[in-house]
């Protein structure tokens, strides 16, 4: 597996993955994601401003994920000083054809590289509260769940917010 920045011919197969993810997360209850988001132009600003990973696994596209510094106002509700700065990991998504291989938290693994980069040792993520899959991932990879909130830009869905801090760059 090799995790990459992606590109712009990169877009095309990410929304093709998304067309797989996202009827099995709505399959199992989970709404956080439909046919507008994210979208095509949605990743195409993320790779504009560099900050969209993939997991490319013999050239497939196995997941994807934003690793970002971009927090949620509602982030605050948790408690969280959303002045301070964090790595946030935004539209994480793993193609069910590679789920259980790790590209999940390889991914994760990514974000962390990033914030030890930058000089970061806080990180943050958050998913729909119907999302089992992420909340076993997030504390398997050390995040501590932080409170739950909603997002002005998703109505009518509840969101689980975790965090990890690091101990050292």
């Amino acid at each position: 597996m090799f995790i990459r920045l992606a590109t712009p011919a990169d877009i095309p197969a990410l929304v093709a993955l998304l067309g797989r993810v996202v009827p099995q997360m709505q399959a199992s209850g989970n709404f956080q994601w439909d046919a507008t988001y994210p979208n095509a132009t949605v990743f195409g600003n993320d790779v504009a401003k560099q900050q969209l990973w993939v997991a490319d696994i013999d050239g497939q596209l196995a997941g994807v994920s934003a690793i970002t510094t971009d927090q949620e106002p509602e982030y605050a509700q948790v408690g969280w000083d959303i002045t301070e700065p964090a790595i946030v990991t935004h539209r994480l998504a793993v193609d069910p054809a590679f789920r259980g291989k790790g590209v999940g938290k390889a991914l994760l693994q990514q974000a962390e590289t990033v914030a030890r980069e930058r000089g970061i040792l806080r990180l943050r993520i958050d998913t729909n509260t119907q999302n089992q899959a992420t909340q076993r991932l997030f504390p398997a990879a050390g995040y501590v769940f932080a409170g739950e909130i909603g997002l002005g830009f998703r109505p009518g869905l509840r969101f689980y917010c975790y965090e990890k801090q690091l101990s050292q760059l």
